[in-house]
């Protein structure tokens, strides 16, 4: 019964900003951007379904080489076949959740051809079931934080992020529900699992990753994190069927929550001094809830607790 009534008052809360009203009305009145992304490359994981696809397909569109990650050689190819100019789309096949699948990318062909420009941190699981990976972790954990942590260190250590390039990292609105948290993030109890509990941690845990990066990086290459409000998904039909039938009219086109990710990537802003996450291009508070303040670790902890997990 609480559980049911802590929902519906977060629901309630944010259905004015996260759903499609928020949307329209944050870019009411903009115009529509029309990037060029000529000569650059991207690389897009969770390319092949929801908000990665739109991502990859958008970016493809506008002109750049897109390196595709996904984990379903049969959807890769459809991805591609999908593609404006399908010869700029690369797909490349990867369990998204094992770090040994995401330590080979680097050494591939297509990846050293040319220094990646963009690097969009999209995929994400909501599991309502325990699973753990065949690498011993509990696996939203793995596919949410531990696996786009131990690819971007990969890929910058290899020298294949463009310096003066851009790291997205792809949080959700389910992040204003938790602290930053470490040890609890790789839940390895099943009877202590919760799925929507874990993906609020690491959705939390990638807005302070960030923060480690840019503070580590310092500008090279710069690394941003947003949101893409409430959106109508294969993940959200199959992991919140409940939140999808009630909200359903209101969600958001995956579309419409690749536009940030669009929108960073043209605009190139300056990352936030005093933190912040994106939405509708536009900057917002990283807390609603003074309780998700108080946490004891920083930003440089849980970079430390994901260097020692990847280890």
């Amino acid at each position: 019964m609480f559980r049911s009534l802590a929902s519906l008052f977060f629901y309630t809360r944010f259905v004015r900003s996260f759903s499609v009203l928020g949307y329209r009305r944050a870019l009411a009145g903009q115009a529509p951007i029309a990037p060029d992304f000529s000569g650059q490359t991207w690389l897009v994981t969770g390319a092949t379904g929801g908000i990665g696809r739109a991502i990859a397909l958008q970016a493809n569109r506008s002109g750049a080489r897109v390196l595709a990650v996904g984990r379903s050689r049969d959807r890769l190819k459809e991805l591609k076949s999908e593609a404006d100019k399908p010869g700029r789309l690369v797909p490349l096949m990867a369990d998204l959740s094992l770090l040994s699948e995401l330590r080979r990318l680097p050494s591939k062909r297509s990846v050293q051809t040319r220094p990646i420009d963009v690097l969009v941190n999209n995929v994400g699981v909501l599991l309502n079931e325990y699973q753990t990976t065949t690498e011993g972790f509990e696996t939203s954990f793995a596919t949410n934080l531990l696996g786009p942590f131990v690819l971007t260190e990969e890929l910058k250590a290899a020298g294949h992020l463009v310096p003066q390039g851009l790291v997205i990292n792809v949080s959700s609105g389910g992040m204003y529900g938790s602290p930053l948290k470490l040890e609890p993030m790789n839940c390895m109890d099943p009877d202590a699992f919760d799925g929507m509990t874990a993906y609020a941690m690491h959705k939390r845990a990638m807005v302070e990753l960030t923060r480690g990066w840019n503070n580590r990086w310092q500008g090279e290459p710069v690394v941003q994190v947003m949101h893409p409000g409430w959106v109508d998904t294969e993940g959200v039909r199959t992991s919140l069927p409940v939140f999808r039938r009630a909200l359903q009219r209101v969600l958001r086109t995956p579309e419409q929550g690749a536009d940030t990710v669009l929108w960073l990537a043209e605009q190139r802003p300056s990352p936030p001094s005093a933190g912040g996450i994106w939405l509708d291009r536009s900057l917002q508070p990283e807390h609603e809830f003074a309780w998700t303040r108080r946490s004891p670790h920083s930003a440089e902890d849980l970079v430390t607790y994901l260097r020692g997990q990847a280890d």
